[in-house]
């Protein structure tokens, strides 16, 4: 799979790595048709390189999707690593679970975690990457220490709780500060985006340092969902 192959090597532990060039495209399963996820999964086999799970629980945000039952069925269902995206409540209770059921990447909001270095510990431990996630008004700057405990920093492009909003482009300086933050620490955790990502914001995305791109609706919403990863990548690359 692309996402072991592009100079990753094993998915546990923040890496040095100096120089990444990649574009991971996780397409978020909130677009699909929930009726059929197996399918819908099935048909972006060896095309993407994460499917994106967004768990939420109308208390962190507004608005209720799916929980640790389905994630589990979808894992059993597909061959492309799960990237559990958690915006709820008190993670550090619930977050362990998901990676203990098989996600391969795991992401908290730094918002709701009470003890985000146990937290990260907690996921690698269980076998996952340890992903911490901001939304568009958090700074990262109050976080920069704990890179070395992650593999993945999540850029919130849209206020989380809802597909198909309109992305921010306010948050691209911070995305900027991200980068400069991960290259400073010498370390390789990779940078996300998620909200509103499609062909006319991917570059954006990626020149401000963007190198993992949740996609939803320009994904599910395309008439050649593979063709549309692809697109996405291309576009992202440059």
């Amino acid at each position: 799979m692309p996402w072991i192959t592009a100079g990753t090597g094993s998915s546990r532990g923040a890496r040095s790595l100096p120089s990444v060039s990649r574009a991971l495209i996780s397409p978020s399963i909130l677009s699909a048709d929930f009726a059929r996820l197996a399918e819908e999964a099935a048909r972006l086999e060896g095309t993407a390189d994460w499917l994106h799970v967004d768990v939420m629980d109308n208390h962190f945000v507004p608005n209720l999707t799916l929980g640790l039952p389905v994630v589990q069925a979808l894992l059993a269902s597909t061959s492309t690593p799960v990237d559990c995206h958690l915006m709820i409540e008190d993670p550090d209770r619930w977050a362990p679970a998901y990676a203990e059921a098989g996600a391969g990447s795991v992401t908290f909001h730094v918002e709701a975690a009470a003890a985000p270095v146990r937290l990260a510990r907690d996921l690698r431990a269980a076998g996952a990457r340890a992903g911490m996630a901001l939304r568009p008004a958090t700074p990262v700057e109050p976080y920069v220490d704990l890179l070395p405990e992650l593999d993945m920093l999540l850029v919130m492009t849209v206020e989380p709780g809802f597909g198909g909003q309109s992305f921010l482009d306010v948050v691209l300086p911070k995305l900027r500060r991200c980068r400069e933050a991960v290259r400073g620490s010498g370390l390789d955790v990779w940078l996300q985006v998620d909200g509103g990502v499609s062909l006319d914001t991917i570059e954006r995305c990626a020149q401000a340092g963007a190198d993992v791109f949740v996609a939803g609706s320009a994904v599910f919403g395309a008439e050649d969902p593979a063709g549309a990863v692809e697109a996405l990548r291309a576009a992202a690359l440059g």
